[in-house]
Order: C-alpha cells, then sequence, then structure tokens
C-alpha cells in the first residue's frame, strides 16, 4: 500500500490493495479523489442506484483525509461572523446547520456500517490560553438560541483537573462532537461504496481530461471512463488536470506526532478521554489513543511540508510547553499532509460548469465539512436540492499562487505572534 508512515496506517484495519484501472469503461458519475469529500459523494451516489467509479491516484484516504487529528466537530475555518458578512446572516445560520448535519453524517453512517475500527470517542473541548471566560459563556449562549445547539462550559478549576497545565483557563466542551480514527472510518466507507456496485480504482492518476459536452471524458495511463457527471476532490494534492481548480487554493502543511506508550506518565498532564484544541490561530491539538496509552499531538502549519525530524522537534516544544511534566515523554512517529485552503477560508463546493463539480477546500475542517460537502454535490447530481448553491459566495477565486504562499506563511507568523502577545498579557 503506498500511505506514508503513520500511525492511522500501522493501525489499518483492512488491508485491502484495490485494482488499476485498465481499458474503457462507462459510468453515471467519475470521482477524482479517494479521500473524505469523493468518497461521501460516491457513498451518496451509490445509495441513490447509480454508477460510480472513483479514481485515487496512490490509496484510499492517502491525503489529509487519513492523515488528521480525527476530530469530527462543527464549524469552518472562516468564522461566523466571516461567513455572515461574505453571504449574509440567514444563509450564514443555514451553513452553519450544515456542518451540525456533517457531524451527524459521520456518526450516522459509523452506526449503519458498523466501522467499529473507526473508534469513536464522544466530546472534544476547547480551551483558552489566556482568561476570557466570560467570551465562551455568550458563545455557549448564543449557539444555544440560535441552534439549540448545547455546550458544557468549564471554568479554569474544572478544566485543570484533567488538563493539568498552567497554560489553560477556561473551556467548552461540545458532546456532539467525537474523535475517530480517520483512515479506517474512510476505508469503512470504501467498502460500502463496492458493496452497493461502485468502483474504486487505486494507483490510476487521472491525466487528462474532456470536459465539455453531454459525455465527459476522463484518462488515466492504463485506461479511460466515460460519464455524465464528473467530481473533483482531490484537496491539497491536486495536479494540474483542472488548472481554475488547482489556482483557487493552497496547499498547506500540517503536522502530527504520535508519543511512545507511557499512560502513567502521560496521565500526570491529560486525564480526559476528550480530544482537545486551544483558542490559537492554528493552535494544538491533541488526544489521547489506544485506551491513554499513546498521545496523539497535532499542529503548526506551514506552506511547505518539513522533515519528520524538524516537525517533530517542533511539536515536541509545543506539549512540553504546555505540559512539562512530559518532557521526557518519547516521541515515536511523525508526519505532515498537504490541506487545501482558498483564500476565504471557506470550502469550495458547486459545479463550474455543466456536470463537472468540485468539492474541496476544507482547510483542516474537513472530517465534518467534506461529509456534508459530498452530501451536497450528490443531492445536486442527482436532482434531490440546491442547497450547495449556499457556497457561491465562496467561489473558486484566483489564491496567488507563489505569492499567495508567501502571504500565507507571513500571516501565519503574524497571527503567532499576536496570539504570543495576547497569552504574554494573561
Amino acid at each position: 500500500m503506498s500511505y506514508p508512515q503513520t500511525y492511522y496506517k500501522d493501525t489499518i484495519a483492512d488491508p485491502k490493495v484495490r485494482p488499476v484501472l485498465s481499458g474503457t469503461t462507462e459510468c453515471d458519475t467519475v470521482i477524482v479523489g479517494g479521500g473524505l469529500a469523493g468518497l461521501t459523494t460516491a457513498l451518496q451516489l451509490a445509495r441513490a442506484g447509480q454508477s460510480v467509479i472513483v479514481l485515487e491516484a496512490e490509496s484510499v484516504g492517502f491525503g489529509a483525509s487519513g492523515r488528521n487529528g480525527g476530530f469530527v466537530s462543527p464549524g469552518f475555518a472562516a468564522g461566523g461572523d466571516n461567513i455572515a458578512r461574505m453571504a449574509g446572516p440567514d444563509a450564514a445560520r443555514q451553513i452553519h446547520r450544515l456542518s451540525i448535519e456533517g457531524v451527524d453524517f459521520v456518526r450516522d453512517t459509523i452506526d449503519a456500517l458498523k466501522i467499529d475500527s473507526a473508534k469513536m470517542q464522544p466530546g472534544i473541548t476547547g480551551v483558552l490560553r489566556y482568561d476570557d471566560g466570560d467570551s465562551l459563556k455568550a458563545h455557549a449562549e448564543a449557539m444555544r438560541e440560535n441552534y439549540g445547539y448545547e455546550l458544557e462550559y468549564r471554568d479554569t478549576e474544572q478544566v485543570r483537573s484533567v488538563l493539568k497545565s498552567s497554560r489553560y483557563f477556561q473551556g467548552l466542551r461540545d458532546p456532539n462532537a467525537f474523535h475517530i480514527h480517520p483512515l479506517n472510518y474512510l476505508r469503512g466507507v470504501a467498502a460500502e461504496i463496492e458493496r452497493l456496485g461502485g468502483r474504486i480504482y487505486e494507483g490510476s492518476a487521472a491525466t487528462d481530461a474532456a470536459l465539455h459536452g453531454a459525455e465527459k471524458t476522463i484518462g488515466t495511463a492504463g485506461g479511460r471512463l466515460k460519464a455524465r457527471h464528473v467530481v473533483f476532490t482531490t484537496g491539497g494534492y491536486t495536479g494540474t488536470l483542472n488548472g481554475r481548480l488547482k489556482r483557487s487554493f493552497l496547499p498547506i502543511a500540517t503536522y502530527v506526532m504520535l508519543s511512545e506508550e507511557a499512560p502513567d506518565l502521560i496521565r500526570t498532564a491529560i486525564a480526559t478521554t476528550d480530544a482537545i484544541g486551544d483558542n490559537r490561530r492554528a493552535g494544538d491539538y491533541y488526544r489521547l489513543v489506544e485506551g491513554g496509552k499513546r498521545v496523539l499531538w497535532g499542529g503548526r502549519i506551514t506552506t511547505r511540508a518539513a522533515s519528520p525530524v524538524a516537525l517533530a522537534a517542533e511539536l515536541r516544544r509545543e506539549m512540553t510547553g504546555t505540559y512539562p511534566q512530559l518532557k521526557d515523554l518519547k516521541t515515536e512517529l511523525a508526519w505532515s499532509g498537504l490541506m487545501s485552503y482558498a483564500r476565504h477560508l471557506m470550502p469550495q463546493i458547486g459545479e463550474m460548469q455543466p456536470g463537472v463539480w468540485h468539492c474541496t477546500a476544507f482547510g483542516g475542517h474537513g472530517l465534518n465539512t467534506t461529509a456534508i460537502g459530498g452530501k451536497l454535490v450528490a443531492e445536486g447530481i442527482l436532482g434531490q436540492s440546491d442547497r450547495y448553491k449556499l457556497f457561491r459566495p465562496f467561489g473558486l477565486v484566483w489564491a496567488g499562487s507563489y505569492a499567495g504562499l508567501a502571504v500565507a506563511q507571513l500571516t501565519y507568523w503574524k497571527l503567532q505572534a499576536q496570539d504570543w502577545w495576547r497569552e504574554r498579557a494573561a
């Protein structure tokens, strides 16, 4: 299997290797990209009786979809105020409800397909690194009033009783959110697509495309596919096949590391099964795995991936800066993955021309938003709804290429500095 060396690869439940495309085949819809967005779209189309083929250049979940922190919670990278400014208050509320629906979709899919290997664990807590409980109480009240969505407030004493760090103050616990093994979830979805008659070809990168006219054609090194609809869901690993799509977002690297097995030491710092995220712009996120035996810790973003040794050192500094008692906890493994960020920080979901769809740029919030994105694209293809049009304000705008990457990196450093000053003042 062509997966990078990650914790998820090492604990994969289904080692099945799928075939490479050969020859010429016809179907209703071709999906280019076997990550979270592509497989969700394929699942919904297959459930509706369409003939579906997924092309994956490597293996199912090879990219960020199978390498991420495993957090499933509502929301978008852009934030509610920015979404309201771009799309209007009413649309912003509808869009946020979609993100909640995405969380429910992932949970329901795990339950319906009995994907026990996804190891679903309820609870995600967001914590502040400065003292401002009033802002969290106000946010919890707004979520309750606007969406009927309950968040549980935690004061500083409650937070520090389970997260034994002086860096943390108040927090909000989301009991509806959860965390999972994302690669096993994806492979469980892939198995269901195939059970329903869909086909998935691995090691089958799309190399050329003819997208005008009623019949679309996608070519690979060994075969060709003809279909009425094509869906591009390639995220941070998008190549030059669709230039308009590639120009519309930036590939941004994020990092994850896995600790050695040391449950007694870990308990001196982290005494909760919740996944944890802090409030910095590109903050830390982490959770215990294997029943508390190890810590999976993620964070940092850069415009190009660093070496595993360098990224492990960066993440260790973050971890021990938060939990000095974990200074002797060794790192066993570290890896990176490429996310896709649009300039407006929102997913790009829609139909770029008749019969040609896109579902990408989830910007670090992919496990719930790819689910709803794939569902909306499938509804659009099937003529069931036009809910995908809610994302029209967030189009395929040019992301700035190399200049955009430079600006993104400088912006990140600026935000880091602002976080540092804010925490220092606390």
